[in-house]
């Protein structure tokens, strides 16, 4: 079982997350949206994000993304059994985003350049031998970011996601964008709080969590809070997008939604 691990909390962490907010950044350039948008991601992609998680987003003819890294497939963790590669495959193609999370769910906030690099390319190759596309989007793992990282990831990919809340709007840093979690026991009403947030602003919200199943670890969530959240979303005229359709939005270019095969 996978050991669970905490990002630097200490005075320096904080101070080089905070740095990193400043540097390489990548503002976004979308105009007035004429909804709000939603994405729901998943991170790690424990079998239930992709089984559960991904049927109730397929319900209502929605796509979530899923941010892998491919050194944990088929491993056990506290989240439950990671997607295996043929589940990954599965994914997408039932049209859902196969993001990069590294490759061996490296904190990107204390390794170097270098290490961020070699881990991105076994990523990728990983990607390559499972026959899916390039990744176009990540997500740190663990939400910690440096300047290293950003310097590393701002050129390889439209958009990567920390762990910050908030909400996407014009000017929004792309390389270090916001996101609110669905986890915990206020989890749900959190994103709600934030769907409101979004609606009234007619922004572009970033949901994400890990596991979805009936007892979930304490970074995930029910299959039932999100099914009422993605109901919720749709109700009040959120178009629901994966994270490379949003930031093809974002910057600047026009939606295009990706296809069920």
């Amino acid at each position: 079982m996978t050991d669970i691990y905490s990002a630097d909390r200490s005075f320096y962490g904080k101070l080089r997350r905070r740095l990193a907010r400043l540097i390489y950044t990548c503002p976004a350039r979308f105009e007035a949206l004429p909804r709000p948008l939603l994405t729901v991601s998943f991170d790690d992609a424990p079998t239930s994000a992709a089984q559960a998680g991904a049927a109730i987003l397929e319900k209502y003819g929605a796509r979530g993304t899923f941010f892998i890294s491919a050194g944990l497939c088929g491993s056990d963790s506290h989240l439950g059994a990671y997607t295996t590669e043929a589940e990954i495959r599965a994914l997408h193609a039932a049209g859902h985003e196969i993001a990069c999370h590294t490759f061996s769910h490296l904190d990107c906030g204390r390794a170097t350049a270098a290490e961020i690099t070699q881990n991105l390319d076994l990523n990728a190759e990983a990607f390559r031998r499972m026959g899916l596309p390039q990744a176009r989007t990540f997500a740190y793992p663990y939400g910690d970011v440096s300047p290293q990282a950003k310097s590393v990831l701002g050129p390889r990919f439209a958009a990567s996601r920390a762990l910050h809340h908030g909400l996407i709007t014009p000017g929004s840093d792309l390389n270090q964008t916001p996101a609110v979690g669905i986890e915990g026991a206020d989890g749900e009403q959190t994103a709600t709080d934030w769907l409101i947030r979004a609606e009234d602003e007619t922004a572009w919200l970033v949901l994400y969590t890990h596991d979805v199943r009936d007892a979930p670890s304490a970074w995930g969530c029910t299959p039932e809070a999100l099914e009422r959240l993605i109901v919720r979303a749709l109700d009040m005229g959120f178009e629901i997008v994966t994270f490379a359709e949003g930031s093809r939005l974002a910057s600047g270019q026009a939606l295009q939604k990706t296809k069920a095969a």
